[in-house]
């Protein structure tokens, strides 16, 4: 899992529980911002539609639904975002 706060790498076992942490950060690991569903533009910023809302979203919670993201970083993904753009709308030398 990626935390949302300080973007470092943490493995954890088969279950974040709600009172772990980030080691690296010290903030709370089983948040909506690192869930896998945590999205700003869907609605409850949740694409899990059965999901109670939360509102601190930086808060644990108890979400049945909580699984840990995975991949990338924001500025990895900004970067990998911008490249697959560029190669898309690359103007051709002809």
């Amino acid at each position: 899992m990626i935390c949302y706060k300080c973007e470092k790498e943490t493995k954890w076992g088969d279950k974040v529980m709600r009172g772990d942490s980030c080691p690296h950060c010290r903030s709370d690991a089983r948040v909506c911002k690192n869930c896998v569903f945590y999205d700003v533009a869907a609605y409850n910023e949740c694409r899990e539609i059965s999901a109670d809302r939360v509102v601190d979203k930086e808060k644990a919670n108890f979400c049945d639904f909580f699984s840990p993201r995975v991949g990338l970083k924001k500025n990895d993904k900004k970067i990998d975002l911008r490249s697959k753009a560029d190669a898309l709308f690359k103007k051709s030398d002809k």
